[in-house]
């Protein structure tokens, strides 16, 4: 039963991050998304409270794959800029495992503009990212990697980095390598960063 139950969430999941990809958040019903997930409104809100709650939880699960990928490359690392680096290389990976995500990406954003609940999800894991990238330039300033700085700015300087290659990937998908385009940006980045 257990397996039957995750099977259909996983297939209303799937069926919805499609349907938003290609017509949009707001042309999107409920009706529309039971009927190609071949399930009813009952199983749908058995899943789901709401079409905003399995928004939400489209990008809190491609979140939580990029947050464990992030993880594991800064605790192989010998120090925190070869952390940041292995991080960057995460790039490929984070946009394979985004699968249709990104481009509800922008949808997201937009849906943030107008709705103060996607708005509050939306926010909670850029400041979360923020403060974990202003801890890792606050360890590579105690190692003696990084020179004093504000470790808050450097912080939000690398999300707006990520966010900002973010954007360019789903906006022009085959313009560059974007795995070695974040990878140099970030080196870029801590070269000013860096004890002299």
């Amino acid at each position: 039963m257990q397996a039957r139950s995750e099977e259909t969430r996983t297939r209303i999941s799937q069926t919805a991050l499609r349907l938003f990809g290609e017509k949009g958040y707001e042309a999107t019903g409920v009706a529309e998304i039971c009927a190609e997930a071949q399930v009813s409104k009952g199983a749908f809100y058995h899943h789901f409270p709401s079409k905003q709650e399995l928004f939400v939880g489209l990008l809190n699960t491609w979140l939580q794959g990029v947050d464990a990928g992030l993880s594991q490359a800064a605790r192989k690392a010998a120090s925190v800029p070869d952390g940041l680096l292995a991080m960057a290389a995460q790039t490929r990976e984070v946009f394979a495992a985004a699968d249709g995500r990104l481009e509800i990406f922008l949808e997201f954003w937009e849906q943030a503009r107008h709705d103060p609940q996607i708005w509050k999800a939306f926010i909670a894991p850029y400041r979360r990212y923020s403060g974990y990238f202003a801890e890792i330039v606050r360890k590579g300033i105690a190692e003696g990697s990084f020179r004093e700085l504000d470790a808050q700015v450097a912080g939000q300087a690398l999300v707006a980095l990520a966010v900002g290659i973010v954007v360019q990937g789903v906006l022009d998908p085959q313009g560059a390598q974007w795995d070695k385009v974040t990878r140099d940006a970030v080196a870029l980045l801590m070269d000013g960063m860096r004890r002299r």
